[in-house]
């Protein structure tokens, strides 16, 4: 064996090949990893991909690939993203969950050349398999056992500690036991911005939006509007006013911005999430109002209504501010009776990024 090991030291790293397990070799996948990992084998729940480094057809290392932990502040203030967004976005992450050198096989700058190899052809098989693509790596790693040397050499980034909290039945654990390090690979140049970006651009839009409403809040939303007076006229409306103020709430409270981003979203919602904000029903499929529906209807409903509704709404169920900030706007093309420009003064969370009302302040003298 020690000939073996000489020889790949030597060589010809270039020799070494990363691929998919397949399917007969995953109990042995799981086996090596339950032996000799410190932290044991891994289900292969949802989107998971394994993959193994051969030399010569040996076995040289495993690793694992799943989905992205939900919340880490390091990465999330690193990514730059908006929390309505982050749960949306999500897929579009990997987390590097395993990475295995198996034993007789550690020999320098091998790990970094197999995590190379690796990171390269992640995301042409995410693509492949899980049909979306990919725009982040992440990675934690235990400062009591390791440096991240690996990771480093591999040119992936260290953006801070995790918290040190773990994952229990009940949420997390109530104390802080090991922080890790966290380090985090972007796949391609614009990640950053791409991940943060009000609008997703549709080639990484990955099925419906994941809504940050729980469904009560959803099913309460139309409530709220059901008492606003309707500038439409009678004939020919497909949806009600509540409905259509609603989902045009629900978008914005998710971080949609515009009319166009706002039909877009409505589009995306699943057949469950529209029954519940109370959508038409037509051959057993609930139906959403068109981009130029929410468009006339926002531009006419009574904004002194709408605000009123909205400031009820967040006293019910929105997150709690400890302070808000001012911010003015002048509204370039809309003038009032008067011939002033209109300036809107908007109060907005702190921690909500919510907007709790908004009022049209005098024109300056």
């Amino acid at each position: 064996m020690s000939d073996f090991i000489s020889g790949v030291s030597a060589l010809n790293l270039l020799e070494v090949h990363v691929r998919p397990v397949n399917q007969p070799e995953e109990p042995r996948f799981q086996q090596l990893m339950q032996q000799h990992h410190y932290l044991g084998a891994l289900p292969k729940i949802s989107e998971t991909l394994w993959y193994v480094a051969t030399w010569a057809d040996q076995w040289v290392a495993l690793l694992s690939f799943s989905a992205a932990a939900l919340k880490c502040s390091a990465r999330d203030q690193w990514i730059g993203w908006d929390f309505h967004h982050q749960y949306d976005r999500l897929k579009l992450v990997t987390n590097n969950s395993r990475f295995l050198i198996l034993p007789d096989w550690h020999i320098p700058n091998l790990p970094s050349r197999i995590l190379s190899l690796c990171q390269k052809r992640l995301p042409g098989d995410w693509q492949a398999i899980f049909g979306h693509r990919l725009l982040l790596l992440e990675t934690f790693v235990d400062p009591q056992r390791f440096r991240g040397t690996i990771y480093k050499a591999a040119n992936w980034i260290y953006v801070g500690d995790t918290k040190g909290f773990y994952r229990t039945r009940q949420g997390y654990s109530a104390t802080a036991v090991s922080p890790k390090m966290v380090f985090v690979k972007a796949l391609t140049p614009d990640a950053q911005a791409l991940l943060s970006q009000p609008i997703l651009e549709p080639a990484y839009r990955t099925g419906g939006s994941k809504l940050m409403l729980r469904a009560q809040q959803m099913q309460s939303l139309p409530e709220f509007f059901k008492n606003i007076p309707d500038p439409r006229r009678p004939q020919g409306q497909r949806h009600r006013l509540a409905t259509v103020l609603a989902i045009a709430a629900g978008a914005i409270l998710c971080g949609m911005r515009g009319y166009l981003a706002i039909s877009d979203w409505a589009n995306s919602l699943s057949q469950k999430a529209r029954q519940r904000f109370g959508c038409r029903c037509q051959n057993k499929r609930f139906i959403v109002p068109s981009l130029s529906i929410i468009r006339d209807v926002l531009i006419r409903v009574d904004p002194v209504h709408l605000d009123q509704a909205l400031q009820r709404w967040n006293h019910a169920y929105a997150q709690d501010d400890q302070s808000l900030a001012i911010d003015g706007k002048t509204m370039c093309n809309a003038i009032d009776d008067q011939g002033y420009q209109t300036h809107i003064m908007s109060a907005i969370g702190h921690q909500s990024k919510n907007c709790y009302t908004q009022k049209k302040w005098a024109p300056c003298p």
